[in-house]
């Protein structure tokens, strides 16, 4: 039977309200429960919750498999009468989505589920290939969880730290957690392989900024934004700068830094509202 996928927006509905009347803990990120059952909060008053299992695909990203309903009775959970067959129906799940519930050994086997799916060896092909983990750490990274994307990188840096994508991946990580000391060498040693990155020298610049290293980190935005052919980026680079100065209560530098945040960012872009709430408020603690 043909897969049938659909966005997050169709379950909204199972996100973003909790019944207390279950007595589910909905505690538990959807990245901290892949190759997990899982259920998920409902937003009405009834015990009936939507469950299934929720897994990464490696190309697509983070994926809840729909299961089935169940229902919350005295003596235990229920399946109610199933809509749709397994397999069917899957959601891609986006950093908006709220927090889940792990079902316990005992729950699975009340609800008659196996330990994991049959299917799940499909999608752990390759698991031990540096693209493999690459793209598991950009998953993780892409939802904010970037805890859990360094176990994957940090495998795959081993094997070779210059495969595509890999070092931007593991620095962006690093600064995000922000262990700005790990992503420098990290970067550095990207920079001496690919000089032309200016995502390089974006996430060096970031590293710099954040370390109180103004000086270089101005430097390090300069070749950034010299070599970038992307108009955004160049005013995400002057405007760290700049949001660096207005700290410092430079005005001189700040200047410099805020015109080219104008010269480089769209008419009405957030960019350019916080340059000018910087102006509004220099004078302010």
């Amino acid at each position: 039977m043909k897969k049938v996928f659909l966005l997050l927006v169709f379950i909204t509905s199972l996100n973003f309200s909790q019944n207390k009347q279950s007595n589910f803990s909905f505690d538990t990120n959807f990245f901290d429960a892949v190759d997990k059952w899982v259920v998920f909060p409902n937003t009405d008053s009834s015990l009936v919750h939507a469950y299934g299992f929720i897994y990464l695909d490696n190309t697509a990203g983070f994926t809840f498999d729909f299961e089935n309903k169940l229902v919350v009775l005295e003596d235990g959970l229920k399946n109610l009468k199933r809509e749709t067959e397994p397999g069917t129906v899957k959601y891609r799940l986006e950093p908006n989505t709220n927090k889940v519930v792990i079902l316990t050994d005992e729950q699975i086997k009340e609800l008659n589920l196996p330990k994991v799916p049959t299917w799940l060896s499909l999608y752990k092909e390759g698991s031990n290939e540096i693209s493999y983990l690459k793209n598991e750490g950009y998953h993780y990274n892409h939802v904010g969880a970037c805890e859990n994307a360094l176990k994957p990188l940090l495998k795959a840096y081993k094997m070779n730290p210059h495969f595509e994508g890999l070092e931007f991946e593991l620095a962006y990580a690093y600064n995000h957690l922000k262990k700005y000391e790990e992503a420098i060498p990290i970067l550095k040693k990207a920079l001496k392989n690919n000089p032309k990155d200016f995502y390089f020298f974006r996430e060096l610049g970031y590293s710099y900024v954040h370390l109180g290293k103004i000086k270089k980190a101005e430097s390090t935005y300069t070749k950034g934004i010299e070599i970038s052919n992307n108009d955004f980026e160049k005013s995400e680079m002057a405007l760290n700068m700049a949001q660096a100065y207005f700290k410092l209560k430079n005005r001189k530098k700040f200047d410099q830094w805020a015109k080219l945040t104008r010269k480089y960012a769209q008419k009405n872009a957030d960019y350019v509202k916080y340059i000018e709430s910087f102006e509004k408020n220099w004078y302010e603690e």
